[in-house]
């Protein structure tokens, strides 16, 4: 049997360890990298959501969410007259632009 060296230090003692990882880090670890994933495809969902065109042109997710409510509540209208076949037409009123439903 070897003899054990006296007066080491603990980084001495403990060079060239490594501790075994527990079960609980690997847990936090995974948990960890599953909501770095999820952020990451949150983010690409919400590039997703707008058109390239339409961020060029500076509508942001919650202009285009609000764009596409308004939308749906005109076409809910639409539908309770019995139209359900109509084009919108587009047009520049000084600052405003105005959609109009066109029937076909």
């Amino acid at each position: 049997m070897s003899k054990i060296p006296k007066n080491r230090s603990d980084k001495e003692m403990l060079a060239g360890y490594q501790e075994a990882e527990t079960l609980e880090e690997s847990f936090h670890k995974a948990a960890k990298a599953e909501a770095a994933r999820e952020a990451v495809e949150k983010a690409k969902e919400a590039q997703e959501a707008v058109p390239p065109n339409l961020l060029r042109a500076g509508f942001m997710k919650d202009l285009t969410d609000a764009l596409g409510k308004a939308l749906m509540e005109l076409k809910l209208e639409l539908a309770q007259e019995g139209i359900t076949k109509y084009t919108f037409k587009v047009k520049r009123e000084g600052e405003s632009i105005v959609l109009t439903p066109k029937k076909q």
